[in-house]
């Protein structure tokens, strides 16, 4: 979708402030049952149609937010003389953020979801609130790096992902949370340019067949751009800097194979990790996929690579 400027998106996500909208996005496979009830197949209120992304009549929604919804290209004509929602607005540690809609089939998809708000608080737990310098790397929808730039002092945060939807709709979600920042278009880690105190990461790691880029996580099981990202990453940082990344690994055989690769090719000299299972069971239906017959579960691990002074 074309969008038109800033103004309107900064707008709404204001308008939705001041109504109290709240919304937390489920899995994937919640929504899909949640939107098959026979009473959610049409939107009520706001929050069916920016959170659930169900299709509303014209008239339900306030006068004022439906013809900004339109106007911004979000409510797009559907069957029926029905409105559709194109987008969602979601709520994560109080900051409001712009994403893609239910369903996330789009290669340039922009995704927020409950590993969303593990990445968050693992960010909180471990960043240095000193940081001046942050880089969100594969931002999304920006959450990593506009929380933890919103708990650092006078930090300037660098929004990079190869999708310019995700930038577009980050550096709208960074600004109406008053987040000074900037966007770069990059593919990998070692095309963003300086260093920094912290680098946050959230690598897509599933095994997809259609390999669509906000979720396909490549070989190694769904792992290979977690540690790509990790390896380029700590090059970015500054002396004592820190890289903190949230991913999803696959346990085969009983072992992680994120945490393997990581031990035979992270530099030991000049790197201090800690690496930690947040959630021993995720996605768990993903393993009736044919790629998935040797994984024993898919686990949500955080970790953290500290530069030290031998670096």
């Amino acid at each position: 979708m074309k969008y038109p400027s800033r103004s309107a998106f900064l707008g709404i996500l204001t308008t939705l402030e001041t109504a109290g909208y709240d919304f937390v996005p489920p899995t994937p496979a919640t929504h899909a049952r949640v939107v098959a009830r026979p009473d959610r197949r049409e939107a009520k209120e706001v929050r069916d149609v920016l959170g659930w992304s169900l299709p509303v009549a014209p008239g339900v929604l306030p006068r004022s937010l439906e013809a900004g919804l339109i106007d911004a290209g979000v409510l797009v004509p559907g069957e029926n003389d029905r409105l559709v929602p194109q987008l969602r607005v979601s709520r994560v540690l109080g900051t409001l953020f712009w994403h893609s809609r239910y369903p996330t089939t789009a290669h340039d998809s922009v995704f927020l979801g409950p590993d969303s708000y593990r990445f968050a608080q693992f960010i909180l737990a471990r960043m240095d609130p000193d940081a001046r310098s942050i880089l969100d790397y594969g931002a999304g929808a920006g959450v990593g790096g506009i929380i933890a730039t919103r708990h650092a002092e006078d930090a300037v945060l660098t929004i990079a992902d190869i999708n310019p939807k995700a930038l577009f709709l980050a550096s709208i979600n960074a600004e109406h949370a008053g987040v000074r920042h900037r966007i770069v278009e990059v593919s990998q880690p070692s095309d963003v340019s300086g260093h920094f105190d912290l680098m946050v990461t959230h690598p897509p790691f599933m095994i997809d067949a259609e390999r669509r880029t906000y979720r396909d996580g490549g070989e190694l099981y769904g792992a290979a751009l977690s540690l790509d990202w990790v390896l380029q990453g700590i090059d970015l940082l500054s002396a004592d800097g820190r890289l903190i990344m949230h991913t999803g690994v696959s346990i085969v055989g009983g072992c992680d194979v994120l945490l393997d690769a990581l031990r035979d090719r992270l530099p030991v000299v000049g790197n201090d990790m800690t690496y930690l299972e947040l959630d021993p069971d995720i996605f768990g239906d993903e393993l009736d996929q044919p790629a998935y017959a040797d994984v024993d579960r898919i686990a949500a691990v955080g970790m953290m690579v500290r530069r030290t002074a031998a670096a």
